[in-house]
């Protein structure tokens, strides 16, 4: 069975060619592009909203991509249960969206970052991290300005207590510490999931270790998880 994930397109979108070609010629499933004025995504098991500056990231990242069409249709589909995951802008649009808990500000020391990143797998029982084991150490690079993630305190604890945190900036030995923390986030959380489990965001960008020529495959680990939980549901409520 072939997975079909629709790609979301706004203007300042540039990831949405690394999505494509890690789900296609490396995971050996389909893609399209959605462009933001497009409503209809009944033909998608899986929406990605990709990294990039959509609309020039103009008032704050995601801030004009959130009211574009396409995202009240994600917003349904989400509602429906549909799998959506979204990495670094991707991530910045589904808060602003609502569909994650939290904001994404300015990087605390003023700086972009593009570089490794050590990561550590909080939960391995969700549809964007069964193919990890938790507590594992992974590595997915990281590339922005503004992925300083921030919730209260008392917010933080209910994401917590509801097993909402996937990720968090670690150093090689998978300590979590302030100095492994690339941009001042909160709990050093990288990616968070909704209450619901079926929408993800993170800040690190898994298309681009989708092969050992690129420097790791943790990020189509990440894409085959995705690709193997459609398709058990899928085949389980065929049979059911």
């Amino acid at each position: 069975m072939s997975i079909n994930f629709g790609v979301l397109v706004f203007p300042g979108t540039w990831s949405d060619s690394d999505w494509e070609y890690a789900i296609v010629d490396i995971a050996g499933s389909r893609a399209n592009p959605v462009f933001h004025k497009q409503t209809d995504l009944s033909d998608y098991d899986c929406i990605v909203i990709p990294g990039g500056f959509s609309f020039g990231d103009y008032l704050r990242p995601g801030a004009i991509a959130h009211f574009s069409p396409v995202m009240q249709s994600v917003k349904k589909y989400a509602a429906n249960g549909g799998i959506v995951i979204g990495s670094c802008n991707g991530f910045q649009i589904l808060c602003e969206a609502g569909l994650l808990p939290g904001t994404l500000m300015r990087n605390e020391h003023l700086e972009f970052r593009c570089q490794e990143q050590f990561l550590k797998v909080e939960k391995s029982s969700s549809p964007f991290t069964s193919t990890f084991v938790e507590n594992e150490i992974i590595s997915i690079p990281i590339s922005h300005g503004d992925g300083n993630y921030y919730v209260s305190q008392n917010e933080l604890k209910q994401m917590e207590d509801k097993n909402q945190i996937l990720l968090r900036y670690c150093d090689n030995k998978g300590d979590i510490t302030k100095k492994s923390n690339p941009n001042g986030s909160v709990a050093n959380i990288a990616g968070v999931t909704n209450l619901d489990g079926n929408v993800f965001g993170l800040m690190p960008h898994p298309e681009r270790v989708v092969e050992l020529k690129l420097g790791g495959v943790d990020g189509l680990r990440m894409i085959q998880s995705i690709i193997s939980n459609i398709t058990a549901t899928t085949f389980s409520d065929r049979v059911v």
